[in-house]
């Protein structure tokens, strides 16, 4: 009887890649971590996908409209769902390069901005 309470608290999880295909369905632990599951999407990533994820740090989880922390547990992330049936629950990936290199050489290349300011008093 316990694994079946056990079982029951586990929350199955799938995630909407940009293209409408899915990773999953996965069952967590209500104690799993956001960053635990961008762990196993960049494991899991489909390998013909044109655009993919070097590491957990370029996947941003979405879910009921939020971006999701990595500090975050499941059981936190899926509280809104709590009156909702048991099912699948889908979150959606977005693919987001972390930008810091392309940031530092925008700023080598770009002159710096002069703001002039003129008055006239007639």
């Amino acid at each position: 009887m316990p694994e079946e309470e056990e079982e029951e608290q586990l929350v199955e999880l799938k995630f909407r890649l940009y293209d409408g295909s899915d990773i999953g369905p996965f069952r967590y632990s209500p104690a799993s971590t956001v960053a635990m599951l961008k762990e196993r999407i960049v494991s899991e990533w489909p390998k013909d996908k044109k655009i993919s994820p070097k590491s957990a740090n370029d996947v941003k989880l979405i879910s009921a409209g939020k971006i999701l922390d990595n500090n975050k547990t499941v059981g936190q992330c899926s509280v809104p769902f709590g009156d909702l049936p048991k099912g699948v629950i889908t979150m959606h990936v977005v693919v987001q390069p972390t930008l810091v290199k392309a940031k530092t050489e925008k700023k080598v290349d770009e002159p710096p901005r002069k703001t002039l300011c003129s008055c006239s008093i007639l």
